[in-house]
């Protein structure tokens, strides 16, 4: 009995050990060589994994540079610019302008403009919500509240607001990686250009529906006049399905649609505020006799 558990030993034993050493032979004959080049890329990544780029990762994007052997079309959001420069510098290339962004929030539905039609009760997401039955307005377009966009940010960079119920961005720590957009169900959130000083201009609304629809549900929704369409002298804002959009690449900021707009939800950021008006000679001498 023993021979027999010790020739099974054995057997066991020469099995393993020429197994063992097979698998190693071969894993050594189709073993991939990695290029180094990808852990110094990957080195000088900020380890977010944020999928900013259009990548799962920091090693996908690191690979992906290798793989096509240039920086051109691809770009981390995340990272500086000088970081950027010496991943350039490794594969030989040069660093193309990228214009910097941040997310917007293009929808003014607050408590106060948009009436409460409905409770819901299911699960705090807006992807639930928005398959659920459209929220607890009357607006089918408009933020649903429930924070999808704040628990995808790895950059503590948006937060809801206990008033108005709506996400709010902080531009400061924004880094444009589009988790926020890509969370969104409802389209709301999208990135604009930073231009000089940080200042931008958008329409503050995604509502497709006719006006008289659109204003029932949303007191400061666009209602499809065209008024910033007329009042943009570089063809930069188009109407489509009653819904005003401002085109950030033709965008001169020069904010004549800002005053046009009858519901004031095209928004300018970063702007100074106007200077009071001041009055005419005979404005004042005419307020002078009143007065009198």
């Amino acid at each position: 009995m023993s021979n027999a558990i010790l020739s099974a030993v054995v057997v066991l034993g020469v099995t393993g050990l020429v197994t063992g050493v097979f698998l190693f032979l071969i894993s050594r004959r189709f073993a991939v060589k990695s290029d180094p080049r990808i852990a110094s890329i990957q080195a000088l990544l900020p380890g977010a994994n944020c999928g900013g780029c259009g990548f799962p990762g920091c090693s996908a994007f690191a690979e992906a540079c290798v793989r096509q052997g240039s920086l051109n079309g691809m770009n981390c959001s995340v990272s500086k610019p000088e970081a950027m420069a010496q991943i350039a510098a490794i594969m030989g290339s040069e660093v193309e302008a990228v214009v910097p962004k941040v997310a917007v929030v293009r929808c003014e539905g607050s408590c106060a403009n948009r009436p409460r039609l409905n409770v819901y009760n299911g699960a705090m997401r807006c992807s639930i919500a928005n398959m659920a039955g459209g929220g607890e307005t009357g607006c089918f377009f408009g933020c649903l509240g429930c924070g999808d966009c704040v628990s995808v940010c790895k950059f503590d960079a948006i937060h809801m607001d206990a008033v108005t119920g709506l996400p709010v961005v902080n531009q400061e720590s924004c880094v444009a990686c589009g988790a926020c957009v890509s969370a969104c169900p409802r389209h709301i959130i999208e990135l604009r250009n930073r231009n000089k000083k940080d200042r931008r201009v958008y329409v503050s609304c995604v509502n497709k529906d006719k006006g008289p629809v659109a204003k029932k549900a949303c007191a400061v929704a666009c209602i499809g006049c065209g008024k910033c369409v007329k009042a943009c002298q570089f063809e930069a804002i188009t109407l489509d399905m009653n819904l005003a959009y401002i085109d950030p690449e033709k965008c001169r900021l020069c904010r004549k649609c800002v005053d046009e707009c009858p519901q004031h939800i095209i928004k300018a950021v970063n702007f100074p505020a106007p200077l009071p008006q001041k009055q005419s000679s005979e404005t004042v001498s005419q307020t002078e006799t009143a007065n009198a």
